[in-house]
């Protein structure tokens, strides 16, 4: 177990122990100190309206967090990938990010636990990308702080190393958006313009349609759940009708 000195956790009440007790089922794990899982999912917008000097946020385990995270992805990287630091780097950079980790605390039901104020409660910050990506961070330290690198590391890359392999099968596809537009200035001396034209599914599920179209021509729409990958595929699905109409 890592060294933890100087912490304030707070005395946890029985209903949320036994919340946190549930919690730690479903990940599989075994906590010697609850009070870490505790502070992981404590939000500053909770300590601000609490104002309980026992308690703090989880922001220096997110601080840590990022770390273990980083470390225990590089390491995989290094040894199941080949590849240079660039492509390391630029497969981290993604797995890493914002929009990766929110999807990992949505799996991992973190949103059901975490600690908010009411303000931030009231405003949607139960289901807000930050506020889970930074929790999902503080609860990587938690576990290493309480279990070691070794424990960390192996829940760490149960999550992240599905998101790794999405990202080199993604990065290993053929850019269709960039293939598009050099199809169609070559053909026309203009660019292809993107729109979105709707979008369904819940906040944190969206899935976005768009089209595309030069010179009167309109293809699509195609779906993505961001708009980057649906502009990826219209633009596919716009190439390979142009390329099979030519």
């Amino acid at each position: 177990m890592a060294e933890n000195d100087n912490r304030k956790v707070p005395v946890l009440s029985s209903n949320r122990k036994r919340e946190l007790l549930l919690f730690q089922e479903t990940l599989g794990l075994e906590y010697s100190d609850l009070g870490l899982l505790n502070n992981a999912l404590v939000h500053s917008s909770y300590i601000n309206e609490c104002r309980d000097g026992s308690v703090t946020d989880n922001e220096r385990l997110e601080f840590l967090g990022d770390s273990v995270l980083s470390l225990a992805v590089s390491d995989w990287l290094y040894n199941n990938v080949t590849g240079g630091e660039g492509s390391y780097s630029k497969i981290r950079c993604i797995v890493v990010s914002e929009d990766t980790l929110y999807k990992v605390a949505l799996k991992l039901s973190l949103d059901r636990y975490i600690l908010l104020g009411k303000g931030e409660e009231s405003t949607g910050g139960r289901k807000k990308k930050a506020v889970l990506a930074d929790a999902t961070e503080a609860l990587f330290a938690s576990i290493y702080l309480d279990k070691g690198f070794a424990v960390a590391r192996e829940f760490i890359l149960k999550q992240m190393v599905p998101e790794i392999k999405l990202v080199i099968q993604h990065s290993s596809k053929r850019d269709y958006k960039t293939l598009l537009q050099e199809y169609v200035q070559k053909m026309h001396r203009i660019v292809p313009e993107y729109k979105m034209v709707s979008r369904s599914g819940p906040e944190h599920d969206p899935k976005f349609f768009y089209t595309v179209s030069f010179k009167g021509h309109v293809f699509g729409p195609a779906s993505g759940h961001n708009k980057k990958d649906a502009e990826q595929n219209v633009a596919e699905l716009a190439y390979k009708e142009l390329k099979i109409q030519d």
